[in-house]
């Protein structure tokens, strides 16, 4: 394949109701999408899931637009590239940016599959049929609209309840949920909020029969992780401190955590989740696809990422109606009996991006 024009969209979508966690309140979303185009015409999408502001991580949307333009289009633009696994190497000089590198990344990918006319998860070795599906509840204004949204939640057929937990927002919220839903699948997931000084109370977390605790300590450590676990009886799962295969194949070495949240665009793209898929597969530790509040585009590659054997339990991916009102793609994601049908009938991410509708959210559009 031949790149040969790269289009980027910066789209604003409001969020159906507001999502709360430790970093704060998230009313509406700038979203970064990217096209390439080839020599003859055919198309790839890809997203970039960095926020406007550096808080999940040091990526904000206007850094990933300027490495984009200025350094990583340049690598490729009219170049013959025999696979998409070809762009890390080329892109390997460039140190992190890792939100950036995986927004073009998925593009190449989808671009890749659509002209092998095969689906995004049958290129990348996916066998699942459909996946579980997780749904994730921010930190609400009280307990009782907490258990309102659970219960939702619960109707809707998700397989598994995450709470997003803060300091003074978490064991008696979660005695109370327990309380009420004594047997559901629960998780707790705390952005790096606590630190090895907050033990006693995450380890009161012990008593609540959790599926796991996310990331509790700081977002680049995995040696008070390993410490934690030693006193914790509930798994740690790790999100932000996992960047790339290697960091991963060093917490596991160390016990910092029992389960890995990979976030493909976090790894720096689907490249490097295969790598630690195949870490994964070799010693047999759990995985699962976590969630940046993507649009149709990057939901689409995650839920092709999540039909990989090695991701076991229930992913943060959605129905698309959960966020946004606006649907860029067709057709959208349902939720039948908590899972998600990988799309598989159509190649690339196997579903068609509504370009005019990107373009009337669009408050900018660069072609290079």
């Amino acid at each position: 394949m031949k790149p040969s024009q790269l289009s980027t969209y910066i789209v604003e979508m409001a969020l159906k109701n507001p999502f709360r966690t430790s970093f704060g309140v998230t009313y509406k979303r700038k979203i970064l999408l990217v096209r390439i185009i080839d020599e003859n015409g055919v198309s790839g999408w890809g997203e970039c899931v960095a926020e406007e502001g550096p808080w999940y991580s040091g990526e904000t949307i206007d850094s990933c637009k300027h490495v984009i333009h200025n350094y990583l289009w340049p690598l490729i633009k009219n170049k013959e590239l025999e696979h998409p696994s070809d762009f890390p190497v080329l892109s390997k000089k460039i140190r992190e940016n890792n939100m950036a590198k995986s927004a073009l990344e998925d593009a190449l990918w989808d671009l890749y599959a659509r002209l092998n006319e095969k689906s995004l998860a049958e290129i990348i070795g996916g066998e699942k049929e459909s996946i579980p599906s997780g749904i994730s509840i921010g930190i609400q204004d009280d307990i009782n609209e907490l258990l309102k949204k659970i219960e939702k939640g619960l109707e809707r057929g998700y397989k598994r309840i995450k709470l997003k937990i803060a300091p003074g927002w978490d064991v008696e919220v979660l005695k109370k949920v327990r309380d009420q839903y004594p047997e559901i699948p629960l998780m707790v997931d705390a952005n790096a909020a606590y630190r090895l000084k907050d033990k006693e109370i995450l380890l009161q977390l012990d008593r609540f029969d959790l599926m796991m605790i996310e990331q509790p300590l700081m977002y680049y450590d995995i040696v008070d992780h390993a410490k934690l676990q030693k006193e914790l009886s509930t798994p740690i799962c790790l999100d932000e401190s996992i960047k790339n295969v290697d960091i991963a194949r060093a917490a596991i070495e160390i016990d910092a955590c029992k389960i890995i949240n990979v976030k493909p665009a976090r790894v720096g793209g689907i490249t490097e989740t295969l790598k630690i898929h195949k870490l994964a597969k070799a010693i047999d530790i759990p995985l699962w696809c976590g969630g940046m509040l993507e649009t149709g585009i990057g939901r689409a590659k995650n839920v092709a990422i999540a039909s990989l054997e090695t991701f076991v339990l229930p992913n943060d991916i959605s129905e698309s109606d959960r966020y946004y009102q606006n649907k860029i793609i067709e057709p959208i994601f349902v939720l039948e009996d908590g899972v998600i049908k990988v799309p598989r009938d159509n190649p690339g991410i196997g579903v068609t991006v509504k370009e005019e509708i990107i373009s009337a959210l669009s408050t900018e559009i660069i072609n290079l």
